[in-house]
């Protein structure tokens, strides 16, 4: 297979959470570290506060999880790729599988039973109801996480109107 970014090249059928990671790998050396994921924010249309907020956030969540083994944390705070999968916290949606693959079920699942104004998009309240009914009982830190991740996504993906369409969450969450 073909290096791509550092990592293997990803089929779309298989480690998409790796291949949604790779876009913040500005550098392509497989590790990604916070100013890369605040350019790529930027790229995405974040603004400032909001790129550098979602980067300081991503980071300290994300750094230790994906360097296992590594008994000194590395004051950089880098997210490396290859583990990208051991970043996957309980609370969440999943959309990804314990391997890194995209489940179409649970993402559909999401706008079956949340998605009450519109089958194809989500408003800020029904977002907010998605991720109470998503919440694991006193796993706080996943809570914590999926509440950052959707925030961000929302507020870089929502239309002028404030919904958030279902293809903008398909693309982000499959590429």
């Amino acid at each position: 297979m073909a290096e791509q970014s550092g990592i293997e090249a990803i089929d779309n059928d298989e480690n998409v959470m790796r291949k949604h990671a790779v876009f913040f790998d500005r550098n392509n050396d497989g590790v990604i570290y916070p100013w890369e994921t605040y350019q790529g924010l930027r790229a995405i249309g974040g603004g400032f506060l909001v790129s550098v907020g979602g980067a300081i956030f991503i980071h300290l969540v994300l750094s230790g999880l994906t360097r296992p083994g590594k008994w000194f944390p590395n004051l950089l705070f880098p997210i490396e790729i290859q583990n990208i999968t051991l970043g996957k916290h309980g609370s969440d949606s999943d959309t990804y599988d314990s391997s890194g693959r995209f489940v179409p079920s649970k993402f559909e699942e999401i706008f079956s039973k949340y998605a009450c104004t519109n089958p194809d998009y989500v408003t800020k309240d029904e977002l907010n109801e998605f991720i109470k009914g998503n919440r694991d009982p006193k796993d706080y830190f996943g809570q914590t996480a999926a509440l950052g991740e959707w925030n961000l996504l929302y507020s870089l993906g929502k239309d002028e109107d404030g919904l958030l369409q279902k293809e903008t969450i398909r693309v982000v969450r499959k590429t």
